[in-house]
C-alpha cells in the first residue's frame, strides 16, 4: 500500500474471511460484528484517517471495502443529503424565474430547537444503523461535485424490511374524517412491528403538541407560485409521522382538526384543494430523502432512493406522475414503486380539464387524466380525474377488503365510471383491521363495567342501564338496544334506517344514533326522537365517550350502507360482543358472518338519490329477524364468536406486507413475524 494508506498491523482475527471474487479488484473483507469492532480499534493505523468505531449492534453482517488503498468506515453527514443555507418566512415565495426540479433548494433553517422526540436535524447518520435496502453510501469531498461513476466506499446490511412511506390527507388520531385517517394511524405501527422502517406523511392541519418541527425546509412549484413547506415530525409506534406545514393547510382547519379537511362544509370542496394537494404529493417524495430521522433503534439518516410509496385516495393520484417526471427522469428513486390504494371509489378528485396546467405536470400525463362524465360538476363535459391518474401511474392497485374489489369491477354503478381502467390495471383486496387498543372493553375507562368473552353476559346488562339512564331512556336490561354510529350521509344509509324505525319500533326495542353530517338527514332522525319519546334517542354530535359508552351497552348494531368500502364500526361492534345487522356490501360482507356473527340483509340499490322501498323492507325484516334469536342460547354464542376474532392489524399488516414485496422494490426483503405492544391511544392530541 502508499504512504499514508491504511496498513494492517495485526494477524486474521478470529471470524474474519475474504469473499470471493471482489468487484473490479476491490479487496472485499466480512466478519461479525464483535470482529469488526475489535478490528476497526488494533487492526488498522491510519496516519491521517481516522476510524470511528462501530456501534455494537445485534450479530449482523457488515461489509466494508478497501479501493484504492484506502478503507472508510466513516459517519456521513446531513450535508450529503441536504444542501444547507439560511432561511427565513414561511409560506409563499416571490420568485420571478421559474426553477427546474435540479435547482429546487432545500433550506436548513439555522439557529432553531432541536425537536424534543422528534427530527434531530444536525445529527451525523451513522453508516451501521443505516436500513438494510440502503445500498450505497458515497462520500463528498470539499464542496465538489459526487462522481457518480465511483465505487461506494462502504455497503451496509443491516436486516430485512422495507422502507414504506404512507402519504395521505388524514391520519388517525391526528386528523380523521372517515377510514381513510384510521387506516393510516393503524396499519404503520403493525407494519413497523413486522421489522419494516414505516413513515407516514399529511399535511398539518392543526397544532398538534406532538408533532416539532425539524428545521427542514423546502422549496416547491405550486400552481405558478414557489411555495416553502416545512416538516413537523413525530415518533410513535415505531412509526415516524411526518406533517407537511403550510397555510394552506394550518390557516383552514386550525383549531378544527376532526373536520373541514377538504372543504367549508360537508360535501364542497375548497378552491385550491388541486394546490393544497399537489403540494402534499411533492413534500411526501421530498420527505424520505431529506429528513435526517434518528428515533429509532435500528434505523437512521433519510430512507433514501429504495422506498415503497403507499398513495392513498385521490388526493395522491398525482404522486407517482410526479415521481416519474420529477425523480426518476433525473436517476433518483430509480428502483422506488408505487402501490395506489382506493378507499371510496366516489371521491375521485374531478376537476376542469382547464386546471391541468396547475400541477406543472408534462403533457404526457394528460391521457392518465382525462376524463369525461354526464355530470355538469365542477363543469360540464371534459375534467381531469385524479384517482383515474393515480390508478394507472401506480405500479399496482389495491383497496380496502376482497369484496369491494370485486364491486367496483362489476359495473359502473359500483366501479362509478372508473370500472374500465381497474379491469385494465388489476385491483387487490385486504380487509381493514382495527385498533384494538383504543377499543378494549376489558381496558376501556368510558364503560360503566368492563368486560371480556368471558364475563360479557354479565357485564353487558349493567353497560346497557348506565347508557339508558345517561340518555334518558326508560332503563330496563330486558329490552333489546340496537345503534347506529356514523357519518349521516347517505352511503352510510342512515335516510334507509329513518324510513325503517318507524315499522320496526312498535316492537320491544330502543333505538341510539349517534352521529353527524348532512343536516337534512340528521332533521329526519331528530324528528323519529320526538315521535318516539321513549325508544328513540338520537345525539347529532359526535362524542367519542359516548361511543364507547354505546358500544359496551347496545345488543345490535345497525348497518345500512348502500355501498362500504371496509367499514370500522361493525370491527368495534364485534369487539365488544355486539352483532352487526349490515347490508352485504364490501368489507361487511367479508367482515360478518351470516348467522355466526351478524345477520346480512342482502345487498342495496346504491343510488344514493333513492330510497329503495325493496332496501326498507330488508332492513325491517333482518331487525325483526334478529330479535327473535336475541336472548337465546344461539345469541350467546353469536356474542362469543364476535368476541373471540383475532381483529388487530395484525393479519392484515402480514398481507399488505406480501402485497408490497410483490411490486419489486429495489432492497426489500419480508419482515418479521412481529405483534406491536402499544400505548393506549390518545382522544385528542391537538391543541387549538
Amino acid at each position: 500500500m502508499g504512504s499514508g494508506c491504511l496498513r494492517p498491523t495485526l494477524a486474521t482475527p478470529p471470524g474474519f474471511f475474504t469473499t470471493a471474487n471482489p468487484p473490479d479488484g476491490a479487496l472485499t473483507f466480512s466478519w461479525p460484528h464483535a470482529t469488526a469492532h475489535w478490528l476497526t480499534r488494533s487492526c488498522f493505523q491510519a496516519p491521517r484517517v481516522q476510524i470511528p468505531t462501530p456501534p455494537m449492534l445485534s450479530p449482523r453482517t457488515l461489509h466494508c471495502t478497501l479501493r484504492d488503498g484506502q478503507f472508510s468506515m466513516a459517519a456521513v453527514t446531513k450535508s450529503q443529503f441536504i444542501s444547507k443555507g439560511s432561511c427565513t418566512g414561511y409560506g409563499g415565495v416571490v420568485d420571478s424565474e421559474p426553477r427546474t426540479f435540479l435547482n429546487r433548494r432545500i433550506l436548513h433553517l439555522r439557529n432553531q430547537t432541536t425537536a424534543y422526540e422528534g427530527l434531530r436535524s444536525r445529527n451525523v447518520v451513522d453508516l451501521i444503523q443505516m436500513p438494510s435496502n440502503a445500498k450505497v453510501i458515497s462520500r463528498k469531498t470539499g464542496r465538489g461535485t459526487q462522481n457518480p461513476s465511483r465505487r461506494p466506499w462502504a455497503v451496509v446490511i443491516c436486516g430485512k424490511g422495507m422502507n414504506i412511506v404512507f402519504v395521505g390527507a388524514e391520519m388517525a388520531p391526528w386528523s380523521k374524517t372517515g377510514g381513510l385517517g384510521d387506516v393510516l394511524g393503524g396499519l404503520p405501527p403493525a407494519m413497523a412491528a413486522n421489522g419494516h422502517r414505516v413513515m407516514t406523511i399529511a399535511p398539518r392541519y392543526d397544532q398538534y403538541k406532538d408533532g416539532w418541527d425539524t428545521d427542514v425546509v423546502a422549496e416547491l412549484k405550486v400552481g405558478n407560485k414557489i411555495e416553502r413547506v416545512r416538516f413537523f415530525h413525530c415518533y410513535k409506534r415505531g412509526v415516524d409521522r411526518v406533517f407537511i406545514d403550510h397555510p394552506l393547510f394550518l390557516e383552514k382547519v386550525w383549531g378544527k382538526t376532526g373536520g373541514m379537511i377538504y372543504g367549508p362544509v360537508t360535501g364542497t370542496d375548497y378552491e385550491d384543494n388541486q394546490l393544497r394537494f399537489s403540494l402534499l404529493c411533492q413534500a411526501a417524495l421530498e420527505a424520505p430523502r431529506i429528513l435526517d430521522l434518528n428515533n429509532s433503534t435500528y434505523y437512521s439518516g433519510p430512507y433514501g432512493d429504495d422506498v415503497v410509496f403507499v398513495a392513498n385516495d385521490w388526493h395522491t393520484g398525482p404522486l407517482p406522475c410526479y415521481l416519474k417526471s420529477m425523480y426518476q427522469s433525473h436517476g433518483m428513486y430509480k428502483n422506488a414503486r408505487v402501490a395506489f390504494c382506493i378507499h371510496n371509489i366516489s371521491y375521485q378528485g374531478r376537476f376542469a380539464f382547464s386546471d391541468f396546467p396547475l400541477l406543472n405536470l408534462p403533457d404526457k400525463f394528460k391521457s392518465a387524466f382525462d376524463f369525461t362524465d354526464g355530470s355538469n360538476k365542477p363543469v360540464k363535459g371534459r375534467k381531469i380525474n385524479w384517482m383515474k391518474a393515480g390508478i394507472i401511474e401506480s405500479d399496482r392497485v389495491v383497496t380496502v377488503s376482497p369484496y369491494y374489489a370485486q364491486e367496483l369491477v362489476s359495473g359502473v354503478e359500483r366501479g362509478v365510471e372508473l370500472e374500465n381502467v381497474l379491469r385494465m390495471t388489476g385491483i387487490t383486496g385486504i380487509v381493514n383491521g382495527m385498533d384494538i387498543n383504543e377499543w378494549n372493553p376489558s381496558m376501556d375507562k368510558y364503560i360503566s363495567a368492563n368486560y371480556d368473552e368471558t364475563n360479557v353476559m354479565d357485564a353487558k346488562p349493567l353497560n346497557k342501564e348506565a347508557l339508558q339512564a345517561e340518555l334518558g331512556l326508560p332503563v330496563d336490561r330486558n329490552i333489546p338496544v340496537i345503534a347506529f354510529i356514523g357519518r349521516l350521509e347517505e352511503q352510510k344509509g342512515s335516510d334507509i334506517l329513518a324510513a325503517a324505525i318507524p315499522e320496526f319500533i312498535d316492537e320491544n326495542v330502543q333505538m341510539i344514533v349517534l352521529g353527524t353530517g348532512k343536516k337534512m338527514l340528521e332533521r329526519q332522525l331528530s324528528q323519529l326522537e320526538d315521535m318516539f319519546p321513549n325508544k328513540v334517542r338520537a345525539h347529532m354530535k359526535f362524542n367519542a365517550p359516548l361511543a364507547h359508552e354505546i358500544m359496551a351497552g347496545a345488543d345490535l348494531l345497525a348497518l345500512t350502507s348502500r355501498f362500504e368500502p371496509c367499514g370500522l364500526i361493525q370491527l368495534q361492534g364485534m369487539r365488544y360482543g355486539v352483532p352487526p345487522m349490515c347490508t352485504t356490501t364490501g368489507g361487511l360482507a367479508d367482515t360478518v358472518k351470516e348467522g355466526i356473527t351478524g345477520f346480512h340483509m342482502g345487498p342495496f340499490n346504491a343510488d344514493c338519490d333513492v330510497v329503495d322501498k325493496d332496501d326498507v323492507q330488508r332492513v325491517i325484516q333482518t331487525v325483526k329477524r334478529a330479535l327473535k334469536v336475541y336472548g337465546t342460547p344461539a345469541f350467546a354464542e353469536m356474542i362469543q364468536n364476535c368476541m373471540t376474532q383475532d381483529l388487530s392489524w395484525k393479519g392484515p399488516a402480514k398481507k399488505w406486507e406480501q402485497f408490497l414485496l410483490s411490486l419489486g422494490a429495489a432492497g426489500s426483503e419480508a419482515g418479521l413475524d412481529a405483534e406491536e405492544i402499544a400505548p393506549l391511544a390518545k382522544e385528542n392530541v391537538a391543541t387549538p
